[in-house]
């Protein structure tokens, strides 16, 4: 039997951005391969009706719909004030989505709807499952519900989506365990783990990968000897680069690090790059593409991010499957992912810890495929089989 799933998730692949949530779109795209779920994902564009921003004019071009590898995603706008709307979006997202979602469930009825991140998506579909009299399944990613379940005004719309939920996934066992400290109820938890797609990151000879790396972004080429360290994640203060930037004060004069994302932080890190003398050791290398990630973290000795808060980030499995080891704090599911050694070192979110935990993991020169063995556990088709194994224990 086939059942029909509609998901909710603000965090979704559009052709001007096509990084921004990856992982989301990897998870729906193996479950829809399975062939026992159908997924339509409503994926909510929140753009500022008055103020045309220039950071939202490429989010105007998206289509209204588009179908990828068997999933047909939706992309409704809704309204919001940059900064000011948080405690609101959910409503917002409600408004615009609700007649969408009640059309696509009259034409053809869906079994369950589910949100892919615990704030906004959570309470916005909480409503939409209420007035489709359907199952709601919500999963927490990480800062979605270990930030937003603080903030007052949206901390009682999380409870409340929660009390209504058949089933709430955490991408780890430490974050399922900061969820019930939140008052969310332990009962209703199952940890679900994030996937990997083997095809794409795995260990390549190191001299190789860096050659082919600068072949595609010229910007990329290091000088002969350098060690290469990659920090991937958005440029925001709470992944911690300005951290790991300081730490390369520490560290030896070959070591340069390469920062892979954008963000708000950008500028500001550049100027701690000038300001600390360390400008020609940091590289910014931006969004990179479908295929320049893998390369970098291939060409990479080690891969650090200084996050205050995770749940378990994609990019260390990533990273880890290229052959990287961790340099991280320890937070959220952390521990569950460095198990062994060669998975790298646990430290804390500060410079001289992070630069100690870096120089001893590039002292030890692992052999990439150890560590590439950390993540063998995770891939696109075990994460879509347990997702497909809760969610029809849900509908059944």
């Amino acid at each position: 039997m086939t059942y029909r799933l509609l998901s909710l998730s603000t965090l979704y692949p559009a052709p001007p951005r096509p990084g921004f949530g990856r992982f989301v779109q990897n998870q729906m795209e193996a479950l829809a391969r399975r062939g026992d779920w159908e997924v339509t994902v409503i994926n909510p564009i929140g753009l500022p009706p008055l103020l045309r921003l220039a950071r939202y004019a490429a989010l105007r071009t998206i289509p209204p719909v588009e179908v990828s590898n068997g999933v047909t995603v939706h992309h409704p706008r809704f309204p919001i004030i940059p900064g000011l709307s948080g405690r609101f979006n959910p409503a917002l997202i409600v408004r615009a989505v609700l007649p969408l979602a009640r059309r696509l469930h009259a034409e053809r009825p869906f079994d369950m709807v589910d949100a892919q991140f615990f704030y906004p998506d959570g309470p916005a579909a909480a409503q939409i499952a209420r007035a489709l009299n359907l199952p709601l399944a919500i999963k927490a990613r990480g800062g979605d519900i270990l930030y937003w379940g603080t903030v007052n005004g949206a901390r009682g719309q999380i409870r409340q989506a929660a009390e209504q939920a058949r089933v709430l996934l955490s991408v780890s066992a430490a974050l399922a365990n900061d969820m019930v400290a939140l008052g969310l109820p332990a009962e209703r938890m199952r940890v679900h783990y994030t996937g990997l797609d083997h095809t794409r990151f795995y260990p390549r000879p190191r001299d190789a990968a860096r050659q082919a790396l600068a072949e595609r972004l010229p910007a990329l080429m290091l000088p002969a000897g350098a060690r290469l360290v990659a920090s991937v994640g958005a440029l925001i203060t709470i992944k911690g680069q300005a951290l790991a930037i300081e730490a390369l004060r520490d560290l030896p004069d070959d070591v340069m690090l390469v920062l892979v994302g954008a963000g708000p932080e950008e500028g500001a890190y550049r100027q701690l790059a000038a300001r600390t003398g360390l400008g020609d050791r940091v590289i910014f290398a931006g969004s990179l593409g479908h295929d320049d990630l893998p390369l970098l973290l291939a060409a990479s000795e080690a891969m650090v991010l200084a996050s205050e808060r995770e749940g378990i980030a994609n990019a260390w499995i990533e990273a880890l499957a290229s052959g990287a080891p961790l340099v991280i704090p320890d937070v959220g599911g952390a521990r569950e992912v460095l198990d062994r050694p060669a998975a790298g070192r646990l430290v804390a979110r500060d410079p001289a810890a992070i630069a100690a935990g870096l120089r001893d993991v590039l002292g030890m020169r692992y052999d990439p495929q150890e560590v590439a063995a950390v993540a063998a556990r995770f891939s696109w088709d075990t994460n879509a089989a347990r997702l497909s194994e809760i969610y029809t224990e849900v509908v059944t």
